[in-house]
Order: structure tokens, then sequence, then C-alpha cells
């Protein structure tokens, strides 16, 4: 039996094409049911505010640059979206007067233009230039990480992908989006050999950082978050951090205040991870697989999934 079409995009895949019994569980799950989920190499963690969560979320970054040394280097990778733990970020490396010479930083994607090439600062949804100019000029000069040490998959991928194997990455840290991705790790157009069934986990599992099409609810989403709803300016390509770049860091740790998905997004890719359900059709599931992921929510942004008439 054929998969049904998307509901939204019909030459993509995406969660609407599951099989509704998974749908359907998913739903049904409470904050209590959601909470205990967790499992070994899975857990799920809930936090009571938004300054106890921000703040975690900007210690995780302490936590990766303290370890690094002239013989260990070690870094984190990170994503725009969230960016409120940014500022904090910065905050904490100058009252802690952390210097991070040896530290290092990934980006985990940014935006390709029209000309096929990633885009610069000048754009204002760039993501280098927001983590830039939210953390990393915020940071007193004499501890500033070094430029060569902050690394985005906009120039040689080849070598952004080597980088994973040359540094260690304590954490690579996440949100969610509403095609429940990371990064963006987007589910693939419905067509060629993907007509009838998106890529198999262990085909999907293989991409390393490249240049991607991003699927019509991830361009939405942007427009929406970050744009003021101007769709015309989101790109159609962008460049992302892989599943390959992924399974090299120790931690993957995601990050969900409600913002960037809705509280039945929420609880779709904790049951899939959870019950180990892989589907490449919900990419975040594909975690499933990796030995230490970590969920972390916003615990008032949970709420329930049921209608309401607004």
């Amino acid at each position: 039996m054929s998969r049904p079409l998307s509901k939204v995009a019909p030459q993509w895949w995406d969660y609407t094409t599951l099989d509704q019994e998974i749908i359907d569980d998913a739903a049904k799950l409470t904050e209590k049911t959601l909470f205990q989920l967790s499992r070994p190499g899975f857990q799920v963690h809930y936090h009571e505010t938004l300054e106890d969560f921000y703040l975690a979320e900007a210690l995780e970054y302490i936590e990766a640059w303290r370890l690094a040394t002239p013989d260990n280097p070690v870094g984190i990778c990170g994503p725009i979206g969230p960016t409120e733990q940014l500022p904090l970020v910065a905050r904490l490396v100058n009252a802690l007067e952390l210097n991070l010479r040896h530290a290092h930083f990934w980006g985990m994607d940014e935006w390709v233009g029209t000309d096929g090439a990633p885009v610069g600062m000048d754009h204002p949804l760039s993501f280098y230039k927001a983590d830039y100019e939210l953390c990393f000029s915020k940071i007193d000069e004499k501890l500033r990480m070094p430029l060569e040490n902050i690394h985005f998959p906009s120039g040689d991928l080849a070598a952004y992908t080597r980088s994973f194997d040359e540094i260690r990455c304590l954490t690579m840290q996440g949100g969610q989006g509403d095609t429940k991705h990371w990064a963006f790790n987007d589910p693939v157009r419905r067509d060629g050999k993907y007509q009838d069934a998106p890529p198999s986990p262990e085909e999907y599992r293989q991409l390393a950082a490249r240049v991607t099409e991003l699927h019509p609810i991830t361009i939405l989403q942007n427009a929406r978050t970050s744009g003021g709803g101007y769709v015309a300016n989101v790109p159609q390509f962008a460049c992302t951090v892989g599943p390959v770049e992924t399974w090299k860091c120790d931690r993957v740790s995601i990050w969900q205040a409600g913002t960037h998905d809705n509280p039945f997004g929420m609880r779709l890719s904790a049951w899939m991870i959870a019950k180990k359900i892989v589907d490449s059709a919900v990419p975040m599931s594909l975690l499933a697989d990796h030995p230490n992921v970590h969920f972390h929510y916003y615990r008032p942004a949970i709420k329930t999934v049921a209608a309401e008439m607004h």
C-alpha cells in the first residue's frame, strides 16, 4: 500500500505521510507521559522558566569551551533558532574570563543565494551575521576565539566535515523546525527514486555537509520567525551540517521553547526517538540511533494537542 500524499506539499515527503497510528499515538502524549519517554541514550528534560531554559543552553557552550587545551581542542556546534542563549554565552565568557584561544565553534548552516553561493554577512538573514552580532562581538577581544576556529558549512564543505574528525565536538545543539529537522536536514522531494518512499534511514544517514533544497514548510517557517512573513526574502537553498557530522559529536542537544515547532511536533519527534521509529520523512527521528540525545523543553510550551477555536 502506497503512503499518503503530504497534506501541505504533495510533491514532498514530510510527517503528514506517516502511518496514522504513529501520528495519533504522538498526539495523545501528556506532559507526564512525554517526560516518561526517557530511555538509555535519550533523555527528556523540563525547564520551568525561560530564564532557566536559555541559561542551561548557554552553559553547554561554557562546558565545551572550558575543556579546550592546546593538545585537545574542543568545541560546540550551535544553531540560529533559538538565539536567546547567545548573548548569555558572551556574558558568561566575559564574567568567567574564559580564554577561547583553543576553543572552537561550528555553525550548523547558512543560506545559499540565487547565485549558488552562501550569503554574506550583508544578508539580513545571515546566520554567521547573527552569531557574530549576538555572541562573538560581545566577547572581550582578549578572550575571543581566533576566526579560524569558527567553522561554517559555507566554503570548503569537505574541510568542514574533516574538522569534526580533527576537533572534538562535545555537543551539537539544535532547535526543531516545523518539518522536524535539525539544522536544515529536511525531508526530500517526492520524485524520481523517492516517488513511492523517502530515503531509507541508512541512506539518509550517509548525508554529510551539503547544499540542500529546503522544504516549503521550512521556507514558510523562516519567513514567519525571522522575516516578518516576507517569504520572498527567504532563500530556497542552504548549506547544512549533515547526519555524518552529527554522529561524530559526543552529544546531541535539542532545545524546544515552543517558538519553532508546535505542541504536536514537539511530541512526535520525541515519541519516534523513544520508540525507535525511524523514518526520513521525519528527519529528527533518525536521532533514535544516536547514543546520546537530550531533548530540553520549556515545560509551559508543551500544552496539549487539542482543537481550540480562536
